[in-house]
């Protein structure tokens, strides 16, 4: 197991550092937009003729890399919060995005769950069906679609909800009053429909493998009702592959959500990727993605290594 987990970071950083390198030199070939503002213009071409901006693309990289590695520097943005370090420009932004798909998670894992276990109990009959359909349905409607819907439905025709995310002068200054949350509410939904389904499908297939497996039938014969030997024994056996799943998802919860975050206005991780890249602001962008890669590999990583921890029988890296 050890062997593995430290073979597993090594590829890890092996395929970090390739990444940052390949998004670096292609956001670096793009044309440099300088501003108009002849004070601004001037400050920017100094910082980068300091960090070497003007040299060779590979030499420009490794400056980067040493810039971080030795004095913790991502860089400075110059166009979307002038002249702040983009390492802060980004931790601004983390509080919405972690809340949005926090709560999104709290709703959608239980009840993806919950309907995983029921239609695993109903396999073949009518409801079984109904639940299947509409999970196919709602794995294959991007997410967006669901944002329009939900923008349509309860904004414009009931009333009930805002078209967008609140601005902290708006919500009274917090993240975390009744009001704020009320307009995070149709981002939570939009983003929810697509988790329950993905959830219902691979806790269906899962508990529909335990309930037919012969230890089952061992269960059954020793006196055990249905529902006892289902909770007892397929449960626990079934939710092996599903709690990696579900701790993978929660590291994830930084990443954020590009499109969800764009259509309400959620200042948050994923809208800042965006800005960033129409203003072609390189070093938020490059923080951006050094953020994304980071977050993508080690929700991987943990979910691969928690299968060894979460089954004692499997021993990953034995022969």
């Amino acid at each position: 197991m050890t062997k593995y987990v430290f073979k597993r970071l090594g590829l890890m950083l092996v395929t970090f550092i390739i990444i940052t390198m390949i998004t670096f030199l292609l956001i670096r070939v793009l044309p440099r937009e300088m501003p108009t503002d002849k004070v601004q213009r001037a400050a920017i071409e100094e910082r980068w003729e300091a960090l070497g901006y003007n040299e060779p693309l590979m030499t420009q990289f490794f400056i980067y890399v040493k810039n971080i590695v030795t004095k913790w520097d991502f860089g400075t943005s110059w166009y979307v919060s002038y002249r702040t370090p983009a390492a802060k420009v980004l931790g601004d932004r983390l509080l919405p995005t972690v809340l949005i798909n926090f709560y999104s998670m709290i709703v959608s894992v239980p009840i993806g769950i919950l309907f995983g276990i029921y239609a695993a109990i109903r396999k073949n009959k009518w409801d079984d069906s109904l639940i299947s359909t509409l999970v196919m349905v709602f794995i294959s409607v991007p997410s967006y679609v669901y944002a329009f819907l939900v923008q349509y439905f309860l904004y414009f025709k009931l009333g009930w909800l805002p078209l967008t995310m609140y601005s902290l002068a708006d919500a009274g200054g917090s993240y975390f009053t009744g009001k704020m949350f009320v307009s995070m509410i149709p981002a939570i939904i939009a983003l929810s429909f697509g988790s329950i389904a993905g959830y219902t499908r691979f806790v269906r297939a899962e508990l529909t493998e335990a309930l037919t497996s012969e230890y089952m039938l061992l269960a059954r014969a020793k006196g055990l009702t249905r529902a006892q030997a289902t909770a007892r024994h397929a449960l626990k056996n079934a939710f092996v592959p599903i709690l990696p799943s579900i701790l993978s998802e929660f590291v994830g919860l930084l990443g954020g959500s590009m499109i969800i975050e764009q259509i309400f206005a959620v200042p948050g991780v994923g809208q800042l990727y965006i800005k960033s890249l129409n203003l072609l602001d390189y070093d938020v962008f490059m923080m951006d993605c050094v953020f994304y890669t980071f977050i993508g590999l080690l929700a991987g990583i943990v979910m691969d290594l928690s299968y060894g921890f979460i089954d004692p029988r499997i021993r990953m890296g034995e022969k």
